[in-house]
């Protein structure tokens, strides 16, 4: 017998794929003509934000709070807003702004679904790609409607991590980083969207993500599109207060695991 929950679920689901779409087309709209955008800086000259992120962002919102009044709302642009439904949405309108501001494609929109603290859905549009990722708690991830799952024989040493960094982490730490995984044999990428780059682990593309410090909003559908294609994850404290503090984030392959949390301290 189909529950009550598992209805509500699907019901997200859809939803959170027919916005993930809508907002990708408007971030895309933004792309194309983002010479015409006034870009702003938040905590350095590397942390950017543009109308593209607010308007974006405000699409989702109206969409799910449209659908969904009751459920609770934590975007990287509006902040968190409560809800009573048990279910908390949460949104990095576009994770890559700086990429997208200097019209490189390595940016996407995010959306997770939080049910009992836990990421039960996350969406993933890579517009540029015309690539999206869709996970949800029990059923499986997909890319484009095609199952994808995790290769269990690739380690640190015959496949690519992807690293992130920012204004959180100190140049040592991030030199350390590099240093321990190119000494363990394994080599490195980084493409300024750390949400993309969770999905790359899910379709089997990197063996791993780790990054030091990072936001609910930029891991949480990445985390659900990881754990569901068959890959470990480190636990992210979504518990009231906490989920909008950043913390370590590190997700990969079940033959990564022992190398990464070595390289990572955990």
């Amino acid at each position: 017998m189909t529950s009550l929950l598992s209805l509500d679920l699907n019901a997200r689901l859809v939803l959170a794929q027919d916005t993930a779409r809508e907002a990708g087309e408007k971030a895309l709209d933004y792309f194309h003509r983002r010479e015409t955008l006034v870009i702003e800086t938040k905590r350095d000259l590397q942390d950017v934000v543009s109308i593209a992120d607010r308007d974006v962002e405000s699409l989702i919102r109206c969409r799910i709070a449209t659908a969904y009044p009751d459920d609770g709302f934590l975007g990287e642009e509006s902040g968190y807003h409560t809800g009573t439904s048990g279910y908390i949405w949460v949104v990095d309108p576009i994770d890559g702004t700086s990429p997208f501001v200097n019209g490189m494609p390595n940016w996407c929109v995010s959306i997770a679904v939080l049910f009992a603290g836990k990421p039960a859905i996350g969406v993933i549009m890579a517009p540029c790609l015309q690539e999206l990722y869709v996970a949800a708690e029990g059923i499986g991830a997909t890319l484009n409607q095609q199952p994808i799952r995790i290769d269990v024989t690739r380690n640190l040493r015959n496949a690519v991590t992807g690293i992130g960094a920012n204004s959180y982490v100190s140049p040592a730490q991030v030199a350390d980083i590099v240093e321990k995984l190119l000494e363990t044999g394994g080599n490195f990428i980084r493409i300024g969207s750390g949400a993309l780059m969770l999905a790359w682990v899910a379709a089997g593309r990197l063996v791993g993500y780790y990054e030091p410090y990072m936001h609910a909003w930029d891991c949480l559908a990445g985390y659900c599109l990881v754990k569901e294609a068959g890959g470990w994850i480190h636990p992210f404290d979504t518990e009231g207060e906490r989920l909008m503090k950043g913390a370590q984030v590190l997700a990969c392959f079940p033959g990564a695991v022992a190398d990464l949390k070595r390289i990572a301290g955990i």
